[in-house]
């Protein structure tokens, strides 16, 4: 009978390890499987977005025969057509033969549309430049490489700015040597040219 006991309590032993085992057995291998792993959505890039600076408007000083003369603001790439819608357009008789309507404008920039040229500011006597510098029918013409800037401000649509650029090419050039070379100067197209190219000289 005691032998018997103890083949049973044996058995129960060897019972309850063998479960223990199994048991630890399992665990491990549940524990060593691989698990998905969810991946965080990717947060937004906080990096500013590569973007061209936005061109400045322009600042245009209409003049003349116009409905609303007066200085107007007008978009980047902007023409003399636009500066002239923006006034209003022009006055009825007004000549507007003088004006390059698909010139781009630059910022500054007097339009003067419909008159006659300012009278020139030139005093009697400058060092260079005769007492006959005017714009008129008749006057001399001014020499490229030696007049003032109010004296290129009063050449029929030049303006100071104009006036200012034409001056800046002289000085950057060391003169000029031909009138082709007032095609190179900014805001001076075809037309323009054609309208300056009798009222200057070399």
């Amino acid at each position: 009978m005691l032998r018997c006991g103890l083949e049973l309590r044996t058995v129960v032993a060897l019972t309850v390890v063998l479960v223990a085992a199994t048991g630890l057995a399992v665990r491990h291998y549940v524990a060593g499987r691989p698990h998905t792993v969810a991946v965080p959505a990717a947060l937004p890039s906080l990096a500013p977005a590569h973007s061209s600076a936005p061109r400045p408007s322009l600042t245009i000083d209409i003049a003349g025969k116009v409905a609303h003369p007066g200085l107007r603001k007008l978009p980047p790439g902007s023409r003399v057509a636009d500066a002239l819608a923006a006034a209003g357009g022009s006055l009825p008789g007004a000549d507007t033969t003088s004006l390059n309507l698909a010139r781009p404008l630059t910022d500054g920039e007097q339009l003067l549309v419909g008159q006659p040229p300012p009278a020139d500011t030139a005093t009697s006597g400058s060092a260079g430049i005769g007492t006959g510098t005017g714009t008129g029918a008749g006057a001399t013409p001014l020499s490229l490489n030696s007049a003032t800037a109010p004296q290129l401000d009063a050449l029929p649509g030049v303006g100071p700015v104009l006036a200012q650029h034409i001056i800046d090419y002289r000085t950057e050039h060391g003169g000029f040597t031909t009138l082709q070379q007032l095609r190179q100067v900014p805001g001076i197209g075809d037309r323009k040219f054609s309208s300056l190219k009798s009222l200057v000289h070399l």
